[in-house]
């Protein structure tokens, strides 16, 4: 492409100077040739009047007297009726251009020249064209590969950002050259980036969220399955199969809701449900891992409580606290409880020590966490809690107490008070 717009634009310009050139030489050539014609002829008149002058006042006219006067530089020949030819100058050789004037005596005037004179003149005039014509196809040939470097090194960058792009490099470059279209095309690239990062982003932050809340059923449904191969009663192996089919249930509605979450965060699937069965199957799940620790794990606060949101993902989001509790803190887990406004509140607290100061505002963030973990399963209940329409908070950090406000059912035929009892 370079050699092409080189080519074409060096094409234009000696097409133009040929135009323009010739047509300049022939202009040139023609008035060079008649200033000389006008030059002789002016000359043989000048000469014929000083003749005039000379004659009628009966004074000597010789060859000195006429060259001193006339300041002649060219061949002169003067014929005056019964007298000898008077010449000035020498004569030239070959071609000549001549100029005639006739004076009032009978007398006759006649300038030469030589055409050689005429012919240097040109060819001086043809040099300087010729010249200014090179000068030309040089500034050509400079701008023709100015331009052809100015478009070709843009297309040779959008080509590289094409191919990192299909290598799966995705970072956008936000170069851009100046010209409109090449631009334009870097903003389409650039727009693509932006789009493919999300998207293996999004594809990223899947598999982790994915790794991490299937962790936990599929160790418990493990300890369950371990727990009906070793069992010779078949009352404890039916009991403890249907515990595993629940689990089954459980990491079919983990492995929905991720998919639905990496689709559209805020599409959700939100009804009133009983607060407390969701509470109560966390706590039966959590108590074999917290008895083999030596702890424990108890629910106090009002009953009977109706939210609104999506079980399982709430469940995933107290699973996401019970665990931070079992692995970072100490003591007893208390789930707690309450209503405030028209919002549902279940506390998670335990003994432990608490939460880092450096870690307090950011204890959501992503790859944030207080020890070796992964740091991603606080981040991941705070968006499940967010996609119901729900908020997840750090409300104290020593000791620490984690929130989760939930949307409370409001119903006609309900009793205002409602008894706190502690559940173990």
């Amino acid at each position: 492409m370079r050699r092409r717009l080189i080519n074409s634009t060096l094409a234009v310009v000696l097409v133009v100077i040929a135009v323009f050139g010739v047509s300049l030489v022939i202009v040139e050539t023609r008035t060079i040739s008649s200033s000389a014609q006008d030059s002789v002829d002016s000359e043989a008149v000048r000469l014929v009047s000083i003749v005039d002058s000379r004659l009628i006042g009966g004074e000597p006219v010789n060859p000195d007297i006429l060259a001193e006067q006339s300041g002649a530089k060219r061949y002169a020949l003067i014929e005056i009726p019964g007298r000898a030819p008077i010449e000035i100058g020498d004569r030239p050789e070959g071609s000549v251009i001549r100029g005639t004037a006739e004076g009032e005596r009978g007398e006759t005037v006649t300038v030469e020249e030589s055409r050689s004179t005429i012919t240097s003149e040109v060819g001086r005039t043809l040099l300087i064209i010729g010249a200014v014509a090179l000068l030309a196809v040089v500034a050509a040939v400079l701008l023709a590969v100015r331009q052809a470097n100015k478009l070709t090194s843009p297309l040779t960058d959008l080509a590289e950002t094409a191919e990192r792009l299909g290598s799966g490099d995705p970072r956008p470059r936000h170069k851009r050259y100046g010209v409109p279209e090449l631009d334009r095309v870097a903003d389409v690239l650039d727009a693509s980036a932006e789009r493919i990062a999300r998207m293996l982003t999004a594809e990223r932050r899947l598999a982790a969220d994915a790794s991490h809340q299937l962790r936990t059923p599929l160790t418990a449904l493990s300890m369950r399955l371990e727990e009906v191969a070793v069992a010779d009663d078949l009352d404890t192996v039916k009991e403890e199969a249907t515990i595993a089919l629940t689990q089954v249930e459980r990491l079919t509605e983990v492995v929905e809701r991720l998919l639905t979450n990496s689709r559209d965060p805020r599409t959700g699937s939100a009804l009133a449900f009983d607060l407390d069965e969701v509470i109560k199957q966390q706590i039966e799940e959590w108590r074999p891992a917290y008895r083999s620790g030596g702890r424990a794990i108890v629910h106090s606060g009002k009953q009977g409580m109706r939210a609104v949101g999506t079980p399982g993902a709430v469940a995933q989001v107290l699973a996401a606290l019970i665990e931070n509790s079992l692995m970072h803190g100490g003591g007893t887990v208390a789930l707690r409880t309450r209503v405030t406004g028209n919002q549902s509140v279940i506390e998670v607290t335990d003994e432990g020590p608490g939460v880092p100061a450096d870690l307090g505002a950011r204890i959501f963030e992503r790859a944030i966490s207080g020890r070796s973990s992964t740091g991603i399963g606080l981040a991941v209940a705070r968006d499940l809690a967010e996609a119901d329409g729900g908020r997840l908070e750090l409300l104290q950090q020593h000791p620490p107490v984690f929130a989760l406000f939930l949307s409370r059912e409001v119903r006609s035929s309900r009793t205002d008070e409602e008894r706190e009892r502690p559940v173990r």
